[in-house]
């Protein structure tokens, strides 16, 4: 019994002992700041949900895009062939080129020019935006290249499998496993998906220079089944040079 009456006199002294001021303060001052992180987390988990719905509306509007240019380009030939009259594809606005050969015996300029093209190993490959530079500096590098016009599921599937960026201040290698990674890089530029960044390129959209120079050069695998001859011409049964459409079967071997 003595010991109990002890106890609550001690308990009932504590409970009177004032709380000294700073130890008060600091309580004010974590309870604001929890407030403010439960705020902030509900915001945060708002403009989520939102940016998500932004996305899938874009790409929903992307696939509307693309399946209205494939409608129209049928009804232009099938017109065409029922007039009578020849239809001319409209001309290709993106290349995709593969670097096929080495080193060996190359001319400084040649070198150079792969350089600039961001060519500088074996089966690297980049996306270009085909213009009259690009075609004439593709001319003087012909023999140690491949390219040709990718299709739409080419260029998705290369950047979903193949896709790296460049991040930070050191241009680091990272792979494109979140769109965060996109739109830290490429916000400004309206980019803020990997649909986006496909759309960008594929269209060659305003910001593609931005886009693509975000894009590391493809690391691409050698092809299966191999290559028939990279020191002759596509046109002359080897691999070199532009083969157009056909481009798009020689990156699903190496892809």
């Amino acid at each position: 019994k003595g010991g109990l009456a002890w106890s609550r006199a001690w308990v009932a002294m504590v409970a009177q002992t004032p709380v000294p001021e700073n130890v008060l303060k600091k309580r004010k001052t974590q309870e604001r700041l929890n407030a403010q992180k439960v705020a902030e987390a509900a915001e945060a988990k708002k403009a989520k949900i939102q940016k998500t719905r932004t996305i899938f509306k874009r790409a929903e509007a992307y696939v509307k895009e693309y399946r209205a240019q494939e409608r129209q380009l049928v009804r232009l030939r099938r017109e065409a062939k029922r007039t009578g009259n020849f239809f001319v594809e409209p001309e290709a606005k993106l290349l995709f080129v593969i670097r096929i050969r080495g080193i060996n015996a190359m001319h400084p300029k040649t070198k150079k020019i792969l350089q600039l093209l961001r060519l500088r190993q074996i089966h690297n490959g980049v996306f270009l935006k085909a213009n009259k530079a690009t075609i004439n500096m593709l001319r003087k590098v012909e023999p140690y290249v491949a390219y040709g016009y990718p299709s739409l599921k080419t260029v998705r599937e290369l950047i979903y499998k193949r896709g790296f960026g460049k991040s930070g201040p050191g241009k680091d290698r990272i792979p494109l496993a979140d769109n965060t990674t996109i739109e830290e890089a490429l916000g400004k530029h309206d980019i803020l998906c990997i649909e986006d960044l496909i759309h960008e390129i594929y269209t060659v959209g305003p910001s593609f220079k931005e886009a693509n120079n975000f894009l590391w050069p493809f690391k691409l695998s050698s092809p299966s089944g191999g290559f028939k001859q990279i020191t002759t011409h596509f046109v002359e049964g080897g691999d070199a040079g532009n083969r157009e459409q056909l481009i798009n079967e020689l990156i699903s071997r190496m892809n």
